[in-house]
Formats: C-alpha cells, structure tokens, sequence
C-alpha cells in the first residue's frame, strides 16, 4: 500500500508540472484581417458606430484582438459624432472592454454653437455598454474658439454625464468675442 501511494504521488507530481506542448499556452495570432470597416445600425438602420483598423489581429489564447490604427466614431440621432483614434488598440475576450494606446486623439464634432472639441492622451480605457471611458494619464483638452485645459487622470460617464479630470488641472479660457457686427456701425 506504501509503494502504491508513492507512486501516485510522484506521478502527481511530475504530471502537475508538465506543460501541454499544443502550442495552447503561446500568444499567436490565428487570423487577421487588413483594412477592415466594420458598422452597427439601429433598428432603422440608421449608423450609430464605425470601427475602422489598418490591421485587425486576433489571439485564441484569450480570445483578445489587437487593433492597428483604429478608428471607432459613434453616431446619434441629432448629436454631434465622436471618433476616437490610436497607434494600437485591444479588445477584451468578451468585447467590453477596449484599450486605446499611443497618440490617442479624441475629437467632438462642433454643434449649436459650440466649437469642436479635441481629446488628446496616451491611453485611454472604454467601456462600450456602459459608455464608461477614463485614463490616468495627462490629457490636454481643446475646443474651439480659444479654451485649452490641462489635466492628469481622467474619468467620464456618459449615463451619469460626469467628467472629472483628477488632478494638475489648468485651464486657459479666452472669452470669444461676443460684439455683433451693429455695434460697429456709427451712431
């Protein structure tokens, strides 16, 4: 009985160490896809998202996929759009969450009266479903006439409409001129 639980143990041991040798435990691209545009419409078929990629790689380990370039641009019925770009971008196995990396550019389309807004940092998290987007990183923020602003963390949620920049926040604001072309005339 002794030998026997030996040699169970031992063959335990040696077989919870022994790595599978398939290639399942390697981050390797399985297929990918060049130039890619892919669209989602309401019920009537009107755009409400873009996804765009020079290339599109996706990884079978976990599921994930790496985009190159991308491009995400969200439409509303009667609202400006918003696109945001970068170097690189991920997708979570489940598509919940995505990872926008290098020179991410995030621009606002100028609306009843107000000037386009810019978004620039160098990473930045999205939650699609819940419209959930923050970073930790600097942010500078511009928007059309003459307003810059300066911050390090950034949290916005768009159900709470909610924008929170943590920290080192500055602000340069230059009021636009607001003169109507009567006040010129001679009286």
């Amino acid at each position: 009985g002794v030998l026997a639980f030996i040699t169970f143990w031992i063959d335990s041991t040696v077989q919870s160490h022994t790595k599978k040798i398939d290639g399942s435990h390697r981050h390797d691209v399985d297929y990918f896809v060049e130039n890619f545009v892919t669209t989602k419409t309401d019920i009537n078929g009107n755009l409400r998202n873009m996804l765009a990629a020079v290339e599109m790689r996706h990884y079978p380990d976990d599921d994930t996929t790496e985009l190159i370039r991308p491009r995400f641009t969200q439409y509303g019925e009667n609202k400006p759009y918003t696109q945001i770009e970068a170097q690189r971008g991920f997708v979570s196995a489940n598509g919940e969450e995505v990872e926008f990396k290098g020179n991410v550019i995030i621009i606002r389309q100028a609306f009843e009266g107000r000037g386009e807004m810019r978004l620039k940092t160098d990473y930045l998290k999205v939650l699609p479903k819940t419209e959930f987007a923050s970073t930790e990183s600097d942010v500078v923020i511009t928007q059309d006439p003459k307003t810059i602003i300066h911050g390090t963390g950034m949290i916005y949620d768009k159900n709470e409409k909610n924008f929170v920049l943590k920290k080192r926040v500055r602000v340069h604001y230059e009021k636009p001129n607001t003169k109507s072309s009567t006040s010129l005339l001679p009286k």
